[in-house]
């Protein structure tokens, strides 16, 4: 009973480690982030944009992480910085199996083998289709117009998921995901 419990609670850790939010960033070590005060969004050329109500929760997490960067959004030129985001929605598939297993089988009992009689073990397996949404932020020094920070947030949208779980992904992605912003200085 101890090894099934215990098989039960390190698949359920396993499992929901996979369902954690993977960010990653990177960016131009040679950029001086500090001189950054203000940004205006822009769209990425040739990238599908996602409904108005997910745009807009999406700009609104992202700002509310920016503002406490520091940053301010500008309407209008002149601007620091240009950020732009995309968006995927991805299908991955997923193996699940399990065994039932009810320990009558065969194994060692007081020093010899033991061959078991009537036990019974059957595995059983399904398919089921996981959506990982990811989430790129692109910011541009908009003197230069030249790519100087990128973050991706994987598995932070999913169409099918309600608003309020919706907003709660994109809340800890974007927090996430300007976590390290603006990047350390390194002497």
């Amino acid at each position: 009973m101890k090894k099934a419990l215990f098989a039960m609670a390190f698949l359920l850790l396993v499992a929901s480690s996979g369902l954690a939010q993977d960010v990653r960033y990177n960016f131009d070590k040679d950029t001086d982030f500090s001189k950054f005060k203000t940004y205006k969004w822009v769209a990425i050329k040739g990238t599908d944009q996602p409904n108005g109500l997910v745009d807009k929760q999406i700009k609104d997490a992202l700002e509310a992480q920016l503002a406490t960067k520091g940053l301010t959004k500008v309407e209008s030129d002149p601007a620091d910085l240009f950020i732009g985001y995309q968006t995927a929605i991805g299908q991955e598939k997923q193996f699940n199996s399990y065994s039932t297993d009810w320990g009558y089988g065969g194994g060692w009992y007081r020093g010899g083998w033991y061959g078991g009689a009537g036990g019974s073990s059957t595995t059983t397996g399904q398919t089921s289709t996981i959506y990982t949404g990811q989430l790129v932020l692109d910011m541009y020094d908009s003197t230069h117009k030249d790519l100087v920070w990128r973050g991706v947030a994987s598995k932070t949208l999913d169409p099918d998921a309600k608003p309020d779980k919706q907003q709660k992904n994109l809340t800890k992605a974007a927090t996430k995901l300007l976590k390290n912003y603006p990047p350390p200085v390194k002497n």
